[in-house]
């Protein structure tokens, strides 16, 4: 048989055939390349803002005797070369060619201060190029001098220009430090960093600034400074009698990372470690491995899991409904073959024959439109996935093994006689056993899946994935079984009318066949998706609209370490855009007379609350004279507390957040009017002023906004990814919904058409046929819509600790899914109106020909 003869024959529907496995395949291929290239640039954003000395790879050793000790530079390049040769191989594209070597002591103690302060000895690899000597010079080779009768070396040193004034020290100085094992150290020099931002000074923090800690129950802080020395310096520094370590570090590239690769990096740290810790043999100290990285690389995951099981949710959805609307057109096309191939049949032809014409045609249609989606997939960026080459293939074997088992089985017997007009048989115990049993097993599942969680322990939760399809097959079940009963009711209730429209349209409609149904059942997974889908991101973006509120507290906060000063506050009150200014002290106070603490803030509740406005955030009312407090201060009535003087407040309500300020722990509201001298360290600004200008008039303040703080969570790579991937896939849903309704309307135009016009024989008219035509095919459509509606509307909640997206909404649990039926209420009105077009359309082209001519369609005898 010509299989060009028949495409030129049917190139309509072969033209539609190709269209939709164009856009099927397009969106199969690309839309997983693009979700897996914003996945990778979440994975180098993380690693790229994670701190150095958290993503680098650090070996350390402690050096415990002269024995131990690295007197000179070529042991530690011999012991970085080492390092770097052990690499497992997935960590080698990662780490950057050049690194940095170190040697520190610890909790070196001035001689003394009896530890209330420390100068550390430091040495730095590559300090040459890390520093500007601003005075005195670099450091040279140590010295020796006389102390309580004994020899000790003088390590001439370098320090950092802020610890001059910090620590009161001075260029020349010659200071004592230890308690057992003296030495002395000179500062000969002052430098400053040449860039105090680059990453490198993570991992150095100690050198460029003073370091505050508080001892173990102690009470006051101590200050810890890290000096340079020079290479010579090594010679002299021991871990004999101080606390060394030496440090090689090996940076991470970010941007050389892929999410792909995040759990094999895991395992690949765990490795390097291992293989580290097997050089110390021999050595009485360990060898070991300091990073942060999986730790980042387990919060990465935890991320990635959530994302990819929402995009494995909808785009499974999406492949699912575009296999659906493919079959539809295949099965249209098969159709119109059908007389030729009852022809052929009949003449003679074999089965393999039948369903070989079939399939090929279908194939010349299916296959180009493949390749084309294939082809165009590869302009959007990012990795090629297996789903990239499995995609096409899958939709082309799925409509050629459609189009190929389909005649086959229709023409089994040569013009065998079928039947159209009769009701269909009574589904068999077996089938209706199954059919329950699937039903049940779909809403345990669903039970399950809320009461266990979702378990990633494994990676993905394959759990997950099963649940909503099963509860999506129930539901058509459900609606395919349960369909024609309400119809058959309306149908009772038309025959006592005198009308013959109502009831003829309702009747035939109550007894379409399954097969018949079947084809807009497309709807219900396409409807459900899609508004799952919708639901899903309206939540993403209520939640992070909340989150961003919770943030900040205002429109525009301005917050600082001391009081911000009068003529400030007057000059930021007549700035351009500025409404309101609330002034706020912000506070630790003592609570009692021990040592119990808690957060406070004095401000004017009331005005606070009229800045909020309308935002998703809110304080109660307060009252002067008492608090406001957190569920850890419940319970206390009358609280004293200590905070410019001693005050007695009365607790006038519970509140669990102070929205920018406190989420957990011991904190309270309190009236300004408590304080002797409101000292306002906070202002809250209601208003669209300038950010820039704000910082300019109070420079040592930090200005953040809810609308930066909204900006910022909308603009992480998964969020966003999410987001966009959700708007895609609800606008492709939606068209592949309409496509479906006009593609039922036109696999069954030819048997409406000869009933239509056996009506019109019997008195029938035009207008009474259209509405017989509505009346028809809407009550499926209306019924499918609306149960496609629930479904997707339930999903969110049927799924429930299953979707864990607070990591894409401020760290805020997405729970909240409002109804807002605009969305849903206008898919189910298109769908409806294509409908009705299409029906009225129908009519309209039916009157073209003439009843002879429609009465023989299909006619053999």
């Amino acid at each position: 048989m010509r299989t060009w003869l028949l495409a030129r024959v049917h190139l309509g529907t072969v033209a539609v055939l190709f269209v939709l496995t164009l856009s099927a395949c397009l969106l199969v291929a690309g839309l997983p390349r693009a979700t897996q290239a914003s996945y990778d640039e979440a994975l180098r954003r993380s690693l790229t803002a994670a701190p150095a000395m958290q993503a680098d790879l650090t070996v350390a050793v402690a050096s415990g005797s002269r024995e131990e000790d690295l007197r000179e530079r070529g042991q530690f390049d011999s012991r970085e070369r080492l390092w770097r040769e052990i690499l497992p191989p997935d960590l080698r594209p990662l780490t950057r060619a050049t690194g940095h070597m170190s040697a520190k002591t610890t909790l070196t103690p001035i001689a003394g201060t009896s530890g209330g302060a420390f100068i550390n000895l430091g040495w730095l690899s590559d300090a040459d190029r890390r520093v500007d000597w601003v005075r005195g010079r670099a450091p040279g080779a140590p010295a020796t001098m006389r102390h309580e009768g004994e020899t000790i070396p003088v390590f001439e040193v370098g320090i950092v220009e802020e610890a001059l004034g910090e620590m009161d020290l001075r260029l020349g100085q010659t200071t004592i430090v230890g308690e057992n094992d003296y030495a002395a150290v000179k500062i000969v020099g002052v430098f400053r960093a040449k860039d105090p931002g680059d990453r490198y000074w993570s991992h150095n923090a100690d050198v460029l600034h003073v370091i505050e800690q508080q001892p173990p129950g102690g009470q006051d802080h101590v200050k810890h400074i890290t000096t340079l020395m020079s290479d010579a310096g090594l010679t002299e520094l021991s871990g004999e009698g101080r606390h060394l370590t030496y440090r090689w570090v090996l940076p991470l590239d970010g941007k050389a990372a892929g999410a792909l690769a995040a759990p094999a990096l895991q395992a690949a740290v765990t490795e390097f470690d291992r293989v580290v810790a097997l050089q110390s043999a021999g050595s009485a100290s360990r060898y070991h491995v300091e990073t942060g990285l999986p730790e980042l690389l387990h919060d990465f995951l935890a991320e990635l899991f959530t994302a990819q099981t929402v995009m494995y949710l909808v785009l499974g959805g999406l492949l699912a409904v575009a296999l659906g609307v493919i079959v539809l057109a295949v099965q249209l096309l098969a159709d119109k073959l059908d007389h030729t191939l009852s022809l052929t049949r009949a003449r003679g032809g074999s089965l393999r024959q039948v369903a070989g014409t079939a399939a090929a045609l279908t194939g010349l249609a299916v296959a180009p439109g493949a390749l084309a989606g294939y082809a165009l997939s590869y302009l959007v960026p990012g990795p090629v996935l297996p789903i990239v080459h499995a995609g096409p293939v899958i939709v082309v074997v799925v409509a050629v093994g459609f189009a190929a088992v389909r005649p086959a089985l229709v023409h089994r017997r040569p013009l065998h006689e079928r039947r159209d007009d009769v009701a269909a048989a009574r589904p068999s115990a077996r089938r209706v056993t199954l059919e329950v049993l699937v039903v049940v097993l779909a809403l345990a599942g669903a039970y399950l899946l809320r009461a266990r969680g979702l378990s990633t322990s494994a990676g993905q939760d394959p759990f997950l994935l099963v649940v909503p399809i099963a509860l999506t097959v129930a539901a058509a079940l459900i609606t395919l079984r349960c369909y024609p009963y309400p119809l058959r009711l309306l149908v009772r209730l038309t025959s006592r009318g005198r009308a013959a429209v109502p009831f003829l349209g309702l009747t035939r409609a109550a007894r379409a066949r399954s097969a018949s149904v079947l084809p807009v059942l497309i709807l219900l997974p396409a409807l459900g998706v899609s508004v799952f889908a919708a639901v899903v991101s309206d939540g993403i973006a209520g939640t992070q609209r909340l989150a961003s509120w919770q943030q900040v507290g205002a429109p525009i906060r301005i917050t600082s370490e001391v009081e911000i000063p009068p003529a400030a506050i007057e000059r930021i009150r007549g700035l351009a855009g500025v409404q309101q200014v609330v002034l706020a002290q912000t506070g630790r106070v003592q609570v009692g007379y021990g040592a119990e603490r808690a957060e406070a803030i004095a401000v004017d509740v009331a005005q606070w609350r009229r800045i909020l406005g309308d935002a998703p955030v809110g304080l109660p009312a307060l009252s002067d004279g008492g608090a406001l407090v957190s569920p850890e201060l419940r319970g206390r009535g009358t609280l004293e507390i200590g905070w410019q003087s001693r005050l007695k407040l009365a607790t006038r309500g519970l509140i669990e957040s102070v929205p920018g300020f406190y989420a957990k722990g011991k904190f309270m509201v309190v009236p300004p009017s408590v304080q002797l001298r409101l000292a306002p360290n906070t202002l809250l600004i209601e208003g669209d002023a300038s950010l820039a200008a704000l910082e300019r008039l109070v420079p040592s303040a930090t200005v953040t906004s809810q609308e930066a703080a909204l900006r910022a969570i909308q603009d992480d790579p998964l969020t966003s990814t999410v987001r966009w991937t959700l708007a895609v896939v609800t606008g492709a849903l939606a068209a592949y919904a309409l496509i479906a309704v006009v593609l039922s309307l036109v696999i069954g135009a030819a048997e409406r058409a000869r009933a239509v016009s056996f009506l019109r024989t019997l008195g029938l008219s035009e207008r009474q046929a259209q509405r017989l035509t509505v009346l028809e095919i809407l009550p499926m459509i209306l019924v499918t819509a609306l149960v496609g509606l629930g479904l997707g509307l339930g999903l969110p909640a049927a799924l429930g600790p299953g979707v864990d997206l607070s990591s894409y909404a401020g760290d805020l649990p997405v729970g909240d899914y409002s109804l807002d039926l605009f969305l849903p209420s206008a898919l189910a009105a298109g769908l409806a109106a294509v409908a009705v077009l299409g029906a009225y359309a129908h009519t309209a082209i039916s009157r073209r020909s003439s009843l002879g001519a429609v009465l023989r369609v299909g006619d053999l005898t």
